[in-house]
């Protein structure tokens, strides 16, 4: 680990100011650098009073420091903002986190890279706490890519209420809310990071959910803009990684884990997909390796919720709009989902 102040300077470059294309480092914000053995402290200074522009900068700053060393023992960033006429000063690194009354547990389901199945396991795990008797909601963080509303089977657009907020739509059990339902079939979504997280925000408190035992949030892959917003928005009750066996997927998570970490919120588990394939002869498959989940499970001592199998039925029962739990219960699959979501339903309440 080659860490010095040249160094860490580097990786600060790629911390964009929120809304801009220019780095922190080439707006001169970057006051001071201090290397400590493997420990780092930056000092931001800004010339805007916005605090939460403040929080953002700092949470991608140690996210930046922390997956560019290996090792790292502390990444302190303090970002000092300049205090409004009038108001309080505001530390940047605290969350202003909101809380729904009506909606008891929020779970956020997360992965390091993208292809590991995480919109399947939302899906199936919203439809198996419905399948339990819960009051289920399912939102849809995947700003620029959402998927929920094809795997629900539910194109139709929110209707508004009377204090005009989005009433989601329900499927299968479970109200949704996705920007799939407001944008026109094959619009793109070319925003950058400030209106990311306005819509994240406007999904948790201009959307009329009800009460809810669970709201299920599907993140998008990564450790970028949607999941940073959501949990400075959100009071999450947990995090829900999911991977492949293989170690390309495992090595990655390893970073969506780490995220959870440092924005506080209580990790739930580890879910492994894709964990084998059964064969015609009766045997199983072990297509993409073996064990890989739960093994890192065991190293980071995190609980390891279960595995799910590679399965048509899975496939077919999201192109359809039909989850594997409401399309074929009783099956393999469907029973591995059910059971995942009974481990959630103890740990949550």
């Amino acid at each position: 680990m080659n860490l010095t102040p040249d160094a860490v300077r580097e990786v600060l470059r790629s911390v964009k100011y929120p809304g801009y294309s220019r780095d922190i480092v080439s707006f001169g914000l970057v006051r001071d650098i201090q290397v400590d053995g493997a420990a780092v402290g930056v000092l931001i200074e800004l010339t805007s009073a916005n605090a939460d522009v403040g929080r953002q900068i700092a949470d991608e700053a140690r996210l930046a420091l922390r997956n560019a060393f290996e090792g790292l023992s502390d990444a302190h960033v303090q970002v000092k903002v300049p205090t409004p006429q009038g108001a309080a000063a505001q530390p940047a690194g605290v969350f202003q986190r909101q809380k729904d009354p009506r909606i008891r547990r929020v779970v956020a389901v997360a992965s390091g890279k993208g292809g590991v199945g995480k919109s399947t396991c939302s899906v199936n795990l919203a439809c198996a706490l419905a399948l339990r008797g819960a009051r289920v909601g399912l939102m849809d963080a995947d700003i620029y890519g959402p998927s929920i509303p094809l795997m629900m089977g539910l194109q139709e657009k929110p209707l508004i209420s009377e204090d005009e907020r989005l009433i989601p739509p329900s499927a299968h059990g479970v109200r949704l809310m996705s920007m799939g339902f407001l944008l026109e079939p094959d619009q793109a979504v070319i925003w950058r990071g400030p209106m990311i997280q306005k819509t994240i925000q406007q999904f948790v408190s201009q959307v009329d959910w009800g009460d809810l035992d669970y709201l299920v949030v599907d993140l998008p892959p990564g450790t970028g803009d949607a999941q940073l917003s959501l949990c400075q928005t959100v009071a999450l009750d947990g995090g829900v990684v999911i991977t492949t066996p293989q170690e390309a997927s495992v090595g990655v998570v390893r970073k969506g884990i780490a995220m959870f970490e440092k924005v506080q919120v209580p990790i739930l588990g580890i879910v492994e997909n894709m964990a084998w394939l059964d064969t015609p002869d009766g045997s199983r498959l072990h297509v993409f390796g073996e064990g890989g989940g739960r093994r890192e499970a065991e190293r980071r001592g995190l609980p390891f919720l279960g595995e799910i199998p590679l399965d048509m039925g899975v496939r077919q029962g999201g192109d359809a709009g039909i989850p594997v739990v409401v399309s074929q219960p009783g099956s393999v699959s469907a029973n591995a989902f059910m059971a995942i979501a009974d481990a959630l339903r103890a740990k949550l309440g």
